[in-house]
């Protein structure tokens, strides 16, 4: 039996929808759903009795992310979204004048913005294309503090060698840190193998949780380097005495947790990452990779421009393409018409299948394209 047909029936979407967004927001399968409903229920019934499953709950988010990065649960912290997991990076290094970045001219906003603004304050940021060779990113990160970029670009789907890129920040001594919502959950990552130092990533898309809970991944070795800036009372070590005022920090990735979670959020996301873990993303990979190389073809096959190099090495799930005359929002708005659901990006068809989505769901995207 195929992978889609083993996991399809977790996911109900697929009795309504050729669903094919998930670079924006995945739907939740049927046990992300049910985590939460169990806990809103019990919030219902009983109102914060059972809180220490609520912990657990955390700490089981903590233990799934790390077993998928080949990671540290005490290297996990739970945050909001990639975009708060960046800005404590970001903000939580003590810059000098004449630092210096390497970053990324292709990259979403929330990997952008955060680099861009040090520029007021004296850091030198060495904006390359994502495209550009190891050689110019190994020239690049001569002299460099940190460099950050994204495992897989949100427009073009292009996917970075993390390893190879690992090995030249490992050389030239420069933090490495990677946005990784749109690669995390369909492709690996092992951040020992990759020599990452950081890492952020919200639940939503290729993870398959709900919106507003993320992880920030920070290397052991690094967690004094990159201090808390938002603070309140569980960055602490003794956040569990309230009587406390000892401003110690918590030993580990905890200690970049400044309040109360997103504890509905934990139980979706939780089982998120078991699902993962089940399925396997070595597993997932390839299938993913199967179903945008398909869809890649078909495109082109239609007349379709496509958006950036793809290969085995550097594709993911997302494949953005452009038709010689039909405007991109407009075939958007024909497909959904058809109950398949893609995205308008930048004048591009961006689309986006996951692993459960079956090839003849393909075929009739493809088949839809062609009749624009």
């Amino acid at each position: 039996m195929e992978l889609w047909q083993t996991w399809r029936k977790e996911f109900p979407v697929t009795e309504n929808l050729v669903y094919l967004n998930h670079a924006a927001v995945a739907p939740l399968s049927c046990r992300s759903a049910a985590a939460m409903r169990s806990l809103a229920q019990d919030a219902l019934e009983s109102g914060s009795i059972h809180y220490g499953n609520w912990m657990a709950t955390y700490q089981g988010v903590r233990d799934s992310t790390a077993r998928i990065l080949n990671a540290k649960p005490t290297e996990i912290a739970i945050v909001k979204n990639t975009s708060e997991g960046i800005a404590i990076v970001a903000t939580g290094i003590r810059w000098k004048p004449g630092d210096v970045i390497v970053a990324f001219k292709e990259e979403f906003a929330a990997n952008y913005f955060p680099w861009k603004k040090l520029e007021s304050e004296g850091v030198t940021v060495r904006w390359l294309s994502v495209f550009a060779s190891l050689q110019e990113i190994d020239e690049a990160a001569t002299g460099a503090r940190m460099l950050a970029i994204s495992f897989v670009q949100y427009l073009s789907g292009y996917r970075v060698d993390l390893v190879k890129i690992g090995e030249i920040c490992a050389r030239r001594g420069c933090l490495y840190f990677i946005d990784a919502i749109q690669g995390m959950g369909a492709f690996p990552i092992d951040v020992e193998a990759a020599k990452i130092d950081a890492l952020a990533a919200d639940g939503h898309k290729w993870m398959l949780g709900p919106e507003g809970c993320g992880i920030l991944y920070v290397r052991q070795s690094r967690q004094d380097e990159i201090e808390p800036v938002q603070i309140g009372w569980t960055n602490f070590a003794h956040y569990a005495d309230y009587a406390s005022r000892d401003m110690t920090l918590r030993a580990d990735a905890g200690r970049y947790e400044s309040g109360t979670l997103n504890t509905i959020g934990c139980y979706g996301l939780r089982a998120a990452l078991d699902l993962l873990l089940e399925v396997g993303v070595d597993n997932i990979a390839p299938a993913v990779q199967g179903l945008a190389d398909r869809i890649r073809a078909g495109a082109e096959q239609a007349g379709y421009e496509c958006l950036g190099p793809r290969t085995p090495e550097n594709g993911a799930g997302i494949v953005a393409i452009k038709h010689p005359t039909v405007d991109s929002l407009l075939i958007v708005r024909k497909l959904k018409d058809k109950q398949i659901s893609v995205t308008a990006r930048q004048g591009w068809v961006r689309i986006s299948p996951h692993f459960y989505i079956s090839p003849a769901d393909i075929e009739r995207l493809i088949q839809e394209l062609s009749a624009v």
